[in-house]
């Protein structure tokens, strides 16, 4: 029964393409509205967690400035606090009992050249020995530097993927000399292409130094360079745990009685995804009230072309009727045919989801992909709207009395 329903249902629209294709047209922009913030936004997701897994979920921040703001305190009061310095490592080295690895960081940006060629408000990131054991990267030409050459702040730098290239274009950098700030830096490694990165954590656009050798021209006990030393926990150890550590050592570092408050913050990567946790909510929610109604208007526009299609086949189902066909075959002969309509409006949006993230991929350096989650989910959507557009219309052709529907006109 069920396969000589659809079978009707076919025939009815293929005969009517018109009609069908601009029934189908309301669902399309509907599942469009939504699965495409849907994919959006996982796809934003997804390139959050890449950006961040470089750095690992068990690493912690030693700064200033907090990445989120508590209401009992107010944000003015954070400009007093002191800046994370230098000589804070060797002691929080020292104490920890918890850390795998340690390593103090600065960042800035400013012009570097080779030769005729400039690559302006490039970053610079100085960076202590350990930064290799909590940062993950890999290295696609050269070596990373050695602990005697970080320590000793030798003239050496690593550039990042596109660095490398607006500088020297086809050649090698490794063995060339490169001016940052006045000063001649060899070149020994140059970055494995990272690609885009969502929250600005890649190494592509970097000039990687080592904080003695910057000491030399940058000022490194200011806000202006973002001092702060990452932590990264033994294994087994959770991050809780050690920022418990790692608070009682800065107090003791910084001397602060019992009563004081921190002046230092310890933030973690999964703050941002706390952060962004929010967003999504809210786009999710934006795109299913646009989706919403998008789709309401097409599911009104499917029950809107069935009645008339009833009305148009009474003739017909008087004649099933009388041939012995029940009610329930008349009713799933509409119902098959209203969620046929709204699955194909329902296709096409997802196709033109699917196309649209393929040209994206191609024009920016960004992953958009459609999750099978949200293909399920957008049939699911039109199957529903189908069936519920499909009711009353299929009710209706049901209900009608087999003598009065052969003499309609």
């Amino acid at each position: 029964m069920l396969q000589e329903s659809f079978r009707f249902a076919l025939r009815a629209l293929f005969e009517h393409k018109l009609r069908t294709l601009l029934s189908v047209l309301g669902i399309t922009i509907g599942i469009f509205s939504i699965i495409s913030v849907f994919t959006m936004v996982d796809s934003i997701r997804a390139n959050l967690d890449k950006s961040i897994s470089s750095l690992g979920d068990n690493v912690v921040y030693v700064q200033k400035w907090p990445w989120e703001f508590t209401n009992d305190f107010p944000w003015w009061s954070y400009m007093n606090r002191p800046v994370t310095r230098y000589h804070e490592l060797a002691e929080l080295k020292k104490r920890s009992q918890l850390a795998d690895a340690m390593a103090f960081m600065v960042q800035t940006s400013t012009t570097v050249k080779y030769q005729s060629n400039a690559v302006e408000d490039a970053k610079i990131y100085a960076v202590s020995e350990g930064y290799d054991r909590i940062k993950s990267f890999e290295l696609a030409q050269g070596r990373y530097f050695t602990e005697h050459e970080l320590k000793n702040g030798k003239n050496f730098a690593i550039l990042g993927a596109e660095i490398a290239s607006a500088l020297f274009g086809e050649q090698t950098p490794v063995g060339r000399t490169i001016i940052v700030k006045g000063e001649k830096l060899s070149v020994i490694g140059v970055f494995h292409k990272e690609g885009q990165n969502i929250i600005d954590l890649g190494l592509d656009n970097v000039v990687l130094v080592p904080v003695n050798l910057a000491k030399a021209y940058i000022e490194i006990n200011t806000d202006n360079v973002n001092p702060h030393i990452l932590v990264k926990a033994l294994p087994g150890v959770n991050n809780d745990l050690l920022k418990d550590e790692l608070t009682g050592i800065m107090r003791a570092i910084r001397k602060l009685a019992p009563r004081d408050r921190d002046n230092f913050a310890l933030n973690e990567t999964k703050l941002i995804s706390k952060g962004f946790d929010g967003l999504r909510d809210i786009l999710y929610l934006t795109g299913g009230i646009i989706g919403f109604f998008s789709v309401l208007v097409g599911g009104f526009g499917i029950a809107n072309i069935m009645f008339v299609s009833v009305k148009e086949r009474t003739n017909i189902i008087g004649i099933q009727k009388a041939l012995g066909a029940k009610r329930s075959f008349i009713l799933f002969e509409f119902l098959s045919e209203s969620v046929l309509l709204s699955l194909i409006g329902g296709a096409f949006g997802l196709l033109l989801i699917f196309v649209f993230s393929l040209v994206l991929n191609v024009m920016i350096d960004f992953h958009i992909v459609l999750s099978a989650w949200n293909i399920l989910f957008g049939l699911l959507i039109s199957s529903v709207i189908g069936l519920i557009a499909g009711l009353a219309p299929a009710f209706l052709a049901a209900r009608l009395n087999p003598v009065e529907a052969i003499h309609a006109k």
